[in-house]
C-alpha cells in the first residue's frame, strides 16, 4: 500500500500551511517560528498585549506569533542608565524592576499592561515632560530582530537610518526580540491641576503649544467641563507619596467604565443616564485629581497593568497639531453634541488628551514635524460605536489630523498618505526589501504599505 505522504506519482504532498498563534519563549523557537519552511499560513502578525483598537496586529486567516512569552528583563546597568529586556516584558513589570534600582523609564506611558515590544513598535504616548520624552520608542538604542525569513538582526545607532525605520514600525519590517533603552534616576515633577471650561481650556491650551510642559487633560464635551494635569519639573518639587496616585488610577481605569456599563444596563432613559456619568465623572477628576495628587514622578504616575477583562474598552486616538488645538478642542466639543442630537450616540467616557512633543527619531512619527495633541475618544457602549468612529474619522480628517496605525479607527488610506507624506514611501522601500513576500503584511496594512 501507498503511503498517504505520497500522491500517485511519487512526489512529497506538501503539508497544508499552518494557521493559528504561537508563542514562543525564546528565541530559537521564534527564528524556527519565522522560517519559510516550516510553511505558516500567511500572513503572519506580530502581537504582543493585543491593546490595538485597530487590525493591524490581527491575522484570523493566518498566523499571530505573541510575543509573551518572550519576558525576561535581561540587565539593568545602574551606571549607563540603560536596560535591555526582551520583546514581551510587559511595561509594569519593566516599571517596578527599574524602581528598586532607582530607575524609570524616560516619558510617562498609560496602558502597562502592553509589552515592550509592542510599545517600541508602535505609538506609546503620554504626558511626557522634556524633548526626549515624545514616545518610548525614542528611547530606543539599540535591538535584537528576527527578520521574516527567521535570520537574526543587531542593530544599533551606527546603523541609525534602519533605526529611525524600526521605531513605531508596526511589526512590518521584523520581530522585536530583545531592546535596550536610556532610563534615569527617579525624577520628581509638580503636578497642577485646574477645572476649565471649554474656552479657558482652549486659551490655555494656545499660551501652553509652545511650552515644554507635560499636559494631560479629560474632556467632558456635554458638560463643558475639562481636567487639566500639568506637570513641570521643579528645584524642589517636594515629595512623591505613591498611594494618591494608586486611587486615582483605580478611579479613572477601573471604577468609572464598571459603573458606566452597569448604568448603561440598568437605567434605560438616556437623559437621566447620561446626566447622572457626567456627574459621577465629574466628581471623580475633581475630587481625585485636584485634592489628592500634587507631586509624582513616572514611577507613580505609570498606573498599574490592567486585567483583560478591564482593558476591553473602545478607543479611537487622533493626533491634532498643537498649534491649532485651540480651535479643534472648540469643534470637537461641538461634534461630540451633534453627533448625540443627530445619532443619538455619545461617548460614556471623558475623552483623555496628551501633548507630545515633536519628535523625527522614528520614520513614523506622527510629531515627526510638529508637536501634536493626541486626542484619545473612549467609550464602553458597542451599540453605535462602529458608526462613531466612522463620523469621528472624518472630523479628525477635516482638521488635519494625523491617524496612528494601531490606534485611529476609519481612518483613510489617502488620508495617511497625504500627513505622512515622502516618510511613507521611503518606508514602504525599506519594508519590501525586507520583507520582499510580503509575510508580515495583512490585509489592512497592505492598504497603507503596498
Amino acid at each position: 500500500m501507498q503511503s498517504q505522504g505520497f500522491r500517485d506519482t511519487g512526489r512529497l504532498v506538501r503539508r497544508p500551511a499552518r494557521a493559528g498563534v504561537q508563542t514562543p519563549t525564546n528565541l530559537p523557537k521564534l527564528v524556527r517560528s519565522l522560517e519559510p519552511q516550516n510553511n505558516r499560513a500567511l500572513p503572519i502578525r506580530i502581537q504582543g498585549a493585543g491593546s490595538a483598537s485597530t487590525d493591524c496586529n490581527e491575522s484570523p486567516k493566518g498566523t499571530v506569533i505573541r510575543t509573551i512569552g518572550l519576558d525576561k528583563i535581561v540587565r539593568i546597568d545602574t551606571y549607563n542608565h540603560t536596560v535591555t529586556a526582551e520583546g514581551g516584558v510587559r511595561l509594569g513589570t519593566l516599571v517596578a524592576a527599574l524602581a528598586e534600582q532607582g530607575l524609570e523609564l524616560i516619558g510617562n506611558h498609560d496602558q502597562m499592561e502592553r509589552t515592550l515590544g509592542g510599545a517600541l513598535a508602535s505609538p506609546c504616548i503620554g504626558p511626557g515632560i522634556g524633548d526626549r520624552a515624545a514616545y518610548l520608542s525614542s528611547q530606543l538604542t539599540s535591538m535584537k530582530i528576527v527578520t521574516s525569513s527567521g535570520k537574526v538582526m543587531n542593530l544599533s545607532d551606527q546603523r541609525k537610518h534602519l533605526l529611525h525605520a524600526f521605531r513605531l514600525s508596526y511589526g512590518m519590517l521584523g520581530v522585536i526580540c530583545e531592546a535596550t533603552l536610556r532610563v534615569r534616576p527617579i525624577s520628581t515633577f509638580a503636578a497642577s491641576h485646574r477645572s476649565l471650561c471649554v474656552d479657558r481650556f482652549a486659551d490655555l491650551a494656545e499660551r501652553l503649544s509652545g511650552i515644554d510642559v507635560g499636559l494631560k487633560f479629560y474632556v467632558l464635551p456635554h458638560r463643558n467641563r475639562v481636567y487639566v494635569d500639568l506637570r513641570r519639573y521643579q528645584a524642589d518639587p517636594g515629595n512623591t507619596y505613591v498611594t494618591p496616585w494608586k486611587i486615582k488610577d483605580w478611579g479613572e481605569s477601573t471604577v468609572l467604565p464598571q459603573v458606566f456599563r452597569s448604568l448603561n444596563r440598568v437605567m434605560p432613559i438616556q437623559s437621566l443616564r447620561y446626566k447622572l456619568i457626567d456627574s459621577i465623572s465629574a466628581a471623580t477628576h475633581g475630587i481625585v485629581n485636584t485634592n489628592l495628587v500634587r507631586h509624582g514622578n513616572n514611577v507613580a504616575a505609570a498606573g498599574r497593568r490592567r486585567r483583560r477583562k478591564q482593558r476591553k474598552l473602545l478607543y479611537s486616538t487622533w493626533c491634532f497639531p498643537a498649534t491649532d488645538f485651540s480651535i479643534v478642542i472648540k469643534a470637537y466639543v461641538e461634534f461630540c453634541q451633534q453627533t448625540l442630537r443627530r445619532n443619538g450616540y455619545r461617548c460614556d467616557l471623558p475623552a483623555v488628551g496628551f501633548r507630545v512633543n515633536q519628535d523625527s527619531s522614528a520614520l513614523l512619527s506622527p510629531s515627526f514635524e510638529e508637536p501634536v495633541i493626541a486626542l484619545q475618544t473612549t467609550s464602553t457602549q458597542q451599540r453605535g460605536w462602529d458608526d462613531f468612529v466612522i463620523d469621528l474619522a472624518q472630523f479628525a480628517e477635516s482638521w488635519g489630523a494625523t491617524p496612528l496605525f494601531s490606534q485611529s479607527r476609519a481612518f483613510r488610506a489617502e488620508q495617511a498618505a497625504q500627513v505622512y507624506t515622502g516618510r511613507l514611501e521611503f518606508f514602504r522601500k525599506i519594508r519590501r526589501q525586507l520583507d520582499p513576500q510580503n509575510r508580515f503584511l495583512n490585509p489592512f496594512l497592505a492598504q497603507n504599505f503596498t
